[in-house]
């Protein structure tokens, strides 16, 4: 069992332990298990996709990574559609418990995996090699990276905020009850999130063929793209629940898109062997300045819009009227944040060619 397999393995195996089989009684136990849910995530993301660019050329792999991350709308689909449902006939915490079932059954199959070389699947000859020097500061030191990194950040901010409110905001401003609301969202976040990274996954590749920089500009038209899509969901009126379906699911299918051409253009200026580290960096980015800001800042600003919404009505008291007017206002910044995203990835792929350039000539044994 190779280094990438044993990191994956144990994600595995921590992510269902500390999802459901220890009773959560209090918020400071569930913080705790959450932890032990993080690092599972942690340890197999960078993994798998190291792995997947030793098994995949780079002609396939948007498709190849595309596919892997199918896991995201699917698992997005079920914890809104299904998960709800088993809370409300068995408990919550039975959701946990079924949750950790897959974990189980993954565990056991992973020690069926085999470490693939080094390089594998590169057309030209590199495996086994790496540059001298600190991995984190070859990988830092690259400015397409740098530039990615940013739109981790920027996109997982986003992301988690939609994840976090979009029901919320479906009860407070559309005026849906729970069982409704949490469908619209497994339909808007989940189900149209597969077409996104299918779709994209093949631009991905069908550009990437044909010019260096081709992947990252899949992803910054697709959020050029979706920017106007969330700010028109997010302007229809209380009530317009199909326009708003069809416009926030747009958006969030082009949305997906972003994992299809920033995965695949990773792997195309680092180093098979520098991989793992280069996507274990890209996530810490991703989650600590992304996932933990995005529902935070948007929950603040959420807040500071209602109590000034109800201090312009000249009352004390907060209700749900105050409440949704807050909420929406917070969420325009979902789409502003995403047209800075698209910004960033036009700078990367600018950036891009040479890196690619570089990144070829190290591997040709030409630098």
């Amino acid at each position: 069992m190779g280094p990438s397999q044993t990191a994956e393995h144990r994600s595995f195996r921590l992510e269902p332990a500390h999802r459901g089989l220890r009773p959560a009684w209090n918020y400071s136990s569930l913080f705790v298990t959450r932890l032990g849910v993080g690092v599972g995530e942690a340890s197999c993301a960078p993994a798998a996709n190291s792995m997947i660019g030793d098994l995949y050329p780079p002609a396939q792999r948007g498709r190849a990574l595309s596919t892997f991350m199918l896991g995201l709308p699917v698992g997005l689909f079920l914890s809104y559609w299904l998960s709800g449902r088993i809370a409300h006939a068995y408990g919550w915490r039975a959701a946990f418990y079924f949750a950790c079932l897959p974990g189980l059954l993954l565990a056991a199959l992973s020690l069926k995996l085999k470490e693939p070389q080094r390089g594998a699947a590169e057309v030209l000859p590199a495996a086994g090699r790496r540059r001298e020097g600190s991995p984190y500061w070859l990988v830092l030191g690259t400015p397409t990276m740098l530039w990615i990194i940013l739109s981790g950040a920027l996109h997982n901010f986003n992301m988690y905020a939609v994840n976090s409110f979009l029901t919320a905001f479906l009860s407070r401003y559309h005026h849906l009850n729970l069982k409704d609301a949490t469908f619209t969202s497994a339909v808007v976040l989940g189900a149209v999130g597969v077409i996104g990274l299918l779709g994209g996954g093949w631009a991905a590749d069908r550009l990437g063929s044909t010019r260096p920089n081709g992947r990252l500009w899949v992803a910054s038209l697709a959020m050029l793209a979706a920017t106007p899509c969330l700010y028109l969901a997010l302007a229809q009126p209380p009530g317009a629940i199909l326009a708003f379906m069809v416009l926030m699911g747009g958006g969030s299918m082009l949305m997906f898109v972003y994992y299809s051409g920033v995965y695949s253009a990773i792997q195309d200026v680092i180093e098979p062997a520098l991989r793992g580290t280069a996507m274990a960096i890209y996530f810490f980015a991703m989650y600590v300045l992304g996932a933990s800001f995005g529902p935070t800042i948007t929950g603040l600003l959420s807040d500071h819009f209602a109590r000034k919404a109800m201090g312009a009505a000249g009352v004390t008291v907060m209700t749900e009227q105050f409440k949704a007017a807050g909420l929406h206002q917070a969420m325009y910044a979902i789409p502003l944040l995403c047209l800075a995203l698209a910004l960033v990835l036009f700078a990367a792929a600018r950036a891009m060619p040479r890196d690619v350039e570089r990144l070829r000539s190290w591997m040709g044994g030409r630098g």
